[in-house]
């Protein structure tokens, strides 16, 4: 593979072209032909082959994201950049790095440990979710309370367009953003616009101390999950997350087959236990109270991050494994984990749930036949939409996306989408139809 781009002929094949070998796979989002990215040009010579020989492409990364969208089994080439990974710039003094698409969450964590400093984002699956995979999906975890999506964290990027050009968007620390900020065309949008080949982001200290309270309730006895959670909303404390746990997960996380409200607080030591006593004096009667510190805490949320489905447990013969996000008013979250939980004993699936109370994103973790998961989104999303929110489908196998709307009805400003579309991509070579409305 070429070192520059400069040195590229971009009408030319990519030398590392090759039949793929995952044709078939159960997510689909394939290709008949595999070309491993190593470097940007990389990226810009497969590009300008595809475009000029009017070839799509799909792209992938960690792997992640394979069974989220995607209505075309596969594309005429599969464009990897697992192997483009890395630090491209660390700037310690300014909380920022660069780094590249391929890189995962651990690994940027691990990199940024020694200075104190990390990235506060908290995706599902560190070790197989790459950065790249993440921001084309805007995806975050419960911390989204405190810190945001990852939409908050870009400052900059680099992105490779259908035809190979390249540009940047934004810069490369927070002051030097102005103006109208093209980050969010290709922020969450999976990658239809164009291929990110660096990404450069915010950075915070890492906490001098965290601490994870959870408050067990008794069956019966949710709706005082709510009130608890309106008055913390209503005090002066700052958690990272205000997650409602179903049964299930609950009982996989604690042993404690009940709802249970996650507390979680990250400052120093003083602050953490300060909002900690706060708990403990307004504790409801209906509930039981666990606190983890430091180590017992950062435990709990590795188990946490390995909940759901992932790249390696699709499915098998009979059943299957799926994953659903929901957005709604931050209030109907735990009324939105009843209703799921409700319709999967009513169905007869296997379901795991958890909501922020203070963000509404609720995700849906689910096992079943295929039938029976078809009726759970057609009645979960006709109940979620009366309440004015949304149900997507993240992670789903192929031969179910061709039954189901992945995105539900097009959205009053699917113009806008499909103009912005035709701008950077006129030829829909990328990611076909895996975006809002057939994108």
């Amino acid at each position: 593979m070429v070192s520059s781009h400069q040195d590229t002929d971009l009408c030319t094949e990519p030398e590392v072209l090759r039949t793929n070998n995952e044709l078939g796979h159960p997510l689909g989002n394939g290709g008949e032909e595999f070309v491993d990215c190593y470097s940007e040009a990389d990226i810009s010579k497969t590009l300008a082959y595809a475009y000029e020989t009017n070839r799509t492409v799909n792209i992938i990364s960690g792997g992640t994201k394979r069974g989220y969208g995607g209505q075309i089994e596969q594309a005429d080439i599969l464009l990897s950049l697992k192997h483009y990974k890395g630090i491209v710039e660390h700037s310690v003094g300014d909380l920022t790095m660069t780094v590249r698409p391929g890189t995962t969450i651990k690994e940027i964590t691990d990199e940024l440990s020694p200075f104190g400093q990390c990235l506060a984002l908290d995706p599902p699956w560190p070790e197989q979710a790459t950065i790249g995979g993440v921001i084309a999906a805007n995806d975050s975890g419960p911390k989204r309370l405190l810190y945001g999506s990852a939409r908050d964290f870009v400052i900059g990027t680099r992105i490779v367009y259908a035809d190979g050009r390249i540009i940047r968007t934004g810069g490369k620390v927070v002051k030097n953003v102005a103006g109208y900020d093209m980050n969010k065309l290709f922020i969450g949008s999976m990658g239809t616009l164009g291929v990110i080949s660096e990404i450069t982001l915010k950075l915070r200290p890492i906490p001098k101390y965290e601490g994870v309270s959870i408050l067990h309730f008794q069956n019966g006895q949710e709706m005082a999950i709510r009130k608890f959670a309106v008055h913390l909303l209503d005090s002066m404390l700052e958690p990272v997350c205000l997650e409602v746990l179903t049964p299930s997960v609950a009982k996989k996380m604690t042993g404690k087959n009940q709802y249970a409200l996650v507390i979680a607080f990250e400052d120093r030591e003083r602050a953490v236990r300060e909002q900690e006593k706060w708990i403990q004096e307004h504790i409801p009667r209906e509930a039981v109270l666990t606190i983890f510190h430091q180590h017992e805490a950062s435990e709990w949320w590795g188990q946490f991050y390995h909940l759901g489905a992932s790249r390696c447990n699709t499915t098998d013969d009979v059943k299957i494994q799926a994953a659903l996000k929901i957005g709604s008013n931050n209030l109907d979250v735990l009324d939105n984990l009843q209703i799921a939980c409700q319709l999967a004993d009513d169905i007869g699936v296997y379901v795991e749930g958890h909501g922020g109370v203070g963000h509404g994103i609720t995700k849906i973790f689910m096992e079943g036949f295929p039938e029976a998961f078809i009726s759970f989104v057609e009645l979960l999303r006709k109940k979620v939409e009366e309440r004015h929110g949304y149900v997507l489908c993240t992670h789903l196998p192929f031969v179910l996306r061709q039954k189901i709307s992945v995105w539900g009805d097009k959205p009053e400003h699917f113009f806008l989408l499909d103009g912005i579309k035709q701008v950077n991509d006129p030829k829909r070579i990328l990611n076909r139809k895996r975006y809002v409305g057939g994108l």
